[in-house]
C-alpha cells in the first residue's frame, strides 16, 4: 500500500516539478546527498538522529528512560524550577546532530529550514496550540553581522508561517555582547548572559499576557534560555514555551 501511494503521488506530479527534480534532485537536509524525498533527511541522517518522545520531564523536557507519569519532574526541575513553563526538543544533542547544527548554523546549510521546521512542530505539539506570539533568542548585532543570519529568527519565521501564528523577530534584543558559551561551564554561563538581554520596548506593552514560545537551535546547560525566559516573564508574559531542535541530556 505505501509503495502504492508513492507511486501515485509519483504520477500526479506536474511536469513543472518533474523537470525539476531532473535538473536539481532533492538532497538530504543533513549531508546533502541526493534523496527521494524533498525536504529529508537520507537513511544514514535519519538513523544517526536520536529523536526525543515521551516519557520527559513535563518541565523541561529531559527524556526519561521509563514512565513516570504524565506530571512527573526531573530533580533539576523538582529542586528548582526554570522560568519558563516548558520546554522541548526534536533530538538529543550529540556527535551526529552537531554536525547538523553546525552546517544549519554556520555553513549556510538553509535549505534544511522546512525539515527542522517539521521537527519543531513536531515536538512542541500541543503545547503551542494556544500560543500567541513567537520570539526568537536573538544574536548580538557584531555576530550577526559576522554570520549574517539568526538561525533560531530563520526557525521563528518559519514556524510562525506553518502554523499561522505572529512572530517578533525583534522581540527580544541582546544588549551585550557575550563570550561564546561553548567552554564555559553552566555556572559561567549564567554569568555570561546575565543582563545580556532585553525585551524590545516597542512590544512592552503587547507581551503583556501573552502566550510565548521561544526559539533557539541548541539548549545546553540552559542557561541562554533562562535568561531570555526570565525577562519575558518579568515583562509580563502568561507562560513562555520553549521550543529547540536539539538539547543536551545530562545522566
Amino acid at each position: 500500500m505505501k509503495n502504492t501511494l508513492l507511486a501515485l503521488n509519483e504520477k500526479a506530479k506536474p511536469l513543472g516539478v518533474w523537470v525539476a527534480d531532473l535538473c536539481f534532485p532533492p538532497r538530504c537536509s543533513g549531508c546533502g546527498v541526493i534523496t527521494d524525498a524533498v525536504h529529508g533527511f537520507c537513511v544514514n541522517c535519519f538513523d544517526a538522529i536520536d529523536f526525543i518522545s515521551a516519557p520527559q520531564c513535563d518541565c523541561c523536557g529531559l527524556p526519561f528512560e521509563s514512565d513516570l507519569g504524565a506530571d512527573a519532574l526531573c530533580a533539576s526541575c523538582m529542586q528548582t524550577r526554570p522560568p519558563y513553563t516548558a520546554a522541548r526538543a526534536a533530538f538529543h544533542y550529540n556527535d551526529a546532530s552537531r554536525a547538523l547544527i553546525t552546517r544549519f548554523k554556520y555553513n549556510d546549510s538553509t535549505q534544511s529550514l522546512p525539515a527542522y521546521v517539521a521537527l519543531l512542530r513536531r515536538a512542541g505539539g500541543a503545547l503551542m496550540q494556544d500560543c500567541q506570539v513567537i520570539i526568537p533568542v536573538p544574536l548580538h548585532r557584531k555576530r550577526l553581522i559576522r554570520r549574517r543570519y539568526n538561525q533560531a529568527a530563520l526557525l521563528a519565521y518559519g514556524l510562525a508561517r506553518a502554523c499561522d501564528k505572529p512572530v517578533l523577530p525583534d522581540g527580544l534584543i541582546r544588549v551585550r555582547h557575550t563570550t561564546p558559551q561553548v567552554e564555559l561551564a553552566r555556572s559561567a554561563r549564567l554569568e555570561n548572559v546575565k543582563g545580556a538581554f532585553r525585551v524590545n520596548h516597542r512590544y512592552a506593552a503587547y507581551l503583556k499576557g501573552q502566550s510565548v514560545v521561544l526559539i533557539d537551535d541548541v539548549m545546553t546547560t540552559g542557561a541562554t534560555i533562562h535568561a531570555c525566559s526570565m525577562i519575558l516573564m518579568q515583562a509580563g508574559a502568561a507562560r513562555v514555551i520553549v521550543l529547540t531542535l536539539a538539547r543536551s541530556v545530562r545522566d
